[in-house]
Order: structure tokens, then C-alpha cells, then sequence
């Protein structure tokens, strides 16, 4: 078998109306380039006909390889998978709802053999997305890029070509709490952006709802940032202080006989206050302990059902 070029990573969940779709545009795209490449499909646990569909695809392509999961695992776990298992020079990130166009692979291979060894897709416009979608989204990577060492490319998502230097290296990388496209910006190398226009999905709704969204920025500012943990510090030293201003305040006053802070009100109010940031403190004491504590149990990050096409893998 010749040494595959390009590997095309792709992390299916309940995406059986958009995979020929998929299959017939990446087949398009890559037969262009005249060189070998292989389309690694993740099936992250769907309940559709998705895995029964991947397999069919196999079956007609043997270029189409398939990662079985044994249950849901997660859009980020998927596509570290999908990076374990490609065997390709240069493996590229693309979702199955074909929101991100699979014919901008040909000028991340261009930028690639220039000597660049991560392409990233920056997204300019987003089409058939609700204003509070965009501009929480537009929120986050500016919160992303302002409060973490790493500079994370603003408005890029998972959409990108890496260089296989690049996914060794992240390939050392073990953290259960996935964020790829910061994970990418640590390892360094030289990287690039191209533009693009996020189109709407092909078909189906969408896998990432508020809850998800929150979830997954909850992943990546605790992965890459400490500044939470300094928050927290911050406020304790800002209320201790606010204390002692105010108990100077309040003996000043009642030595002069002014009764304005007699009663229980002012204290339940302070007490309460105190007592609400108090607890925000041990939340976000909370998180990180949390993902210290998934790290130490040393699980797997995902279990595998079944793997076909990839008899041929060293």
C-alpha cells in the first residue's frame, strides 16, 4: 500500500444525512491533488444509522476507514481519536455537518507546502446562525485570547490542517478535558490562517446547545488559563479590605452618635454578600479540582467498539 499524504478526520454524531454528502465533496476535493489520502470517519456513539452507513461507505471506498465508539465520548475526544488512528504526512479537521467547506482543504495543502505546519480556518462570516449564537461566540474567543498565555487565533474553530510533527506532538498531550484549537496554539510551530465563510448545516440541528457551549468554554478556560483561580483572589483581598474601610467608617460614626448603623440589616446584607462570594470562590476552587481529579484516575479517553479499514496501520 502506498504512503498516505493527507488524512481527513471527521467526528460523526447522529450525522446520517450529511455523510454521502460528505463523502461525495471530500472525494471531489482530494482526487484533485493526485497524491494518496484517507477520510477517517468517527462514529461518537450515534443512535441513527450513522455507524451502519460508515460501513457501507467502506465497503464501496476502501480509502473510508471507520472509529467505532462503544458510547458517546465527546466531539473533542472523537477527534483526538480520529488524530491517533490517521496515517497521513498531513491530517486534516473537518465536522460532518459540512457547515466548514471541504473545498478550502485545497489551499490548507497549498499554505502547507509552503512550510507552514498548521492551517487554520478563520471563520469572517457565519451564515444561519442566530445573533446570540455569533455574539457569544465572538465573546468567548476574545475572553480565550485575553486571559491565556497562548494566543488562540480569534474566530477559528476544529477546521485546520496540521502537519504530522504537529499531532505527535499532541499526541503527548493526556488531558481528559479536551480544547484542540488550544492545544494546537501550545505546541507552537509555524502557523497561518485562511478565510472562509461558515455556511449552515447540510442537514440535521445542531450538537451543541447552550448547555454543551458552556461546557465546552468552561474546558478551555480552565485548560489554558489561571486567572479564575486569581479572580477568586482578588475578590477575598477587595472584600477584606472593603471591610476594614467600612468597620473604621461605622466606629467613627457611632463615636459622633450617628445612628444610621444600628440594626441587624446592614449585617444580614454584608453576611449574605460575604457568604455568596465565599461560594463562587469554592465553585471555581471546585472546577479545577474536579478536572485534577478526572486526570488521577488515568482512564482512557475513549474505548473503541470496532476499527475498519485500518488492518494496514503500522
Amino acid at each position: 500500500m502506498s504512503k498516505i499524504r493527507y488524512s481527513i478526520v471527521a467526528p460523526c454524531y447522529n450525522e446520517e444525512g450529511n455523510l454521502l454528502e460528505l463523502r461525495r465533496r471530500i472525494t471531489e476535493i482530494m482526487e484533485q491533488t493526485g497524491e494518496p489520502w484517507e477520510l477517517v470517519l468517527v462514529n461518537d456513539g450515534s443512535v441513527d444509522r450513522t455507524g451502519e452507513m460508515m460501513r457501507e461507505l467502506h465497503a464501496n471506498d476502501p480509502r473510508i476507514h471507520l472509529i467505532d465508539f462503544a458510547r458517546n465520548f465527546g466531539h473533542q475526544v472523537a477527534v483526538t481519536a480520529g488524530m491517533d488512528y490517521a496515517q497521513g504526512d498531513a491530517i486534516i479537521l473537518i465536522d460532518a455537518d459540512l457547515q466548514d467547506p471541504p473545498e478550502l482543504i485545497l489551499e490548507m495543502i497549498q499554505k502547507w507546502k509552503e512550510g507552514y505546519k498548521v492551517v487554520y480556518a478563520v471563520r469572517s462570516d457565519r451564515k444561519g446562525e442566530t445573533w446570540f449564537k455569533i455574539w457569544t461566540a465572538k465573546f468567548f474567543y476574545r475572553l480565550i485570547y485575553n486571559i491565556t498565555d497562548v494566543k488562540i487565533p480569534l474566530d477559528t474553530g476544529d477546521f485546520r490542517l496540521m502537519d504530522r510533527q504537529v499531532v505527535n506532538a499532541m499526541k503527548q498531550m493526556k488531558e481528559r478535558h479536551r480544547f484542540i484549537r488550544g492545544m494546537t496554539s501550545w505546541v507552537g510551530f509555524k502557523q497561518t490562517g485562511v478565510h472562509y465563510v461558515r455556511q449552515e448545516r447540510f442537514a440535521g440541528e445542531t450538537h451543541y446547545p447552550l448547555r454543551r457551549m458552556i461546557r465546552f468554554a468552561s474546558d478551555a478556560i480552565t485548560g489554558f488559563s489561571h486567572v479564575p483561580l486569581q479572580i477568586a483572589t482578588f475578590l477575598g483581598f477587595g472584600i477584606a479590605s472593603l471591610s476594614i474601610l467600612a468597620t473604621i467608617i461605622v466606629i467613627i460614626a457611632r463615636l459622633s452618635g450617628n445612628h444610621a448603623f444600628f440594626g441587624q440589616a446592614t449585617t444580614l446584607v454584608m453576611v449574605l454578600f460575604l457568604g455568596g462570594i465565599q461560594l463562587i470562590s469554592l465553585g471555581i476552587i471546585g472546577e479545577y479540582l474536579g478536572r485534577i481529579y478526572d486526570e488521577v484516575k488515568e482512564r482512557p479517553l475513549y474505548v473503541v467498539n470496532e476499527t475498519v479499514g485500518f488492518e494496514d496501520k503500522k
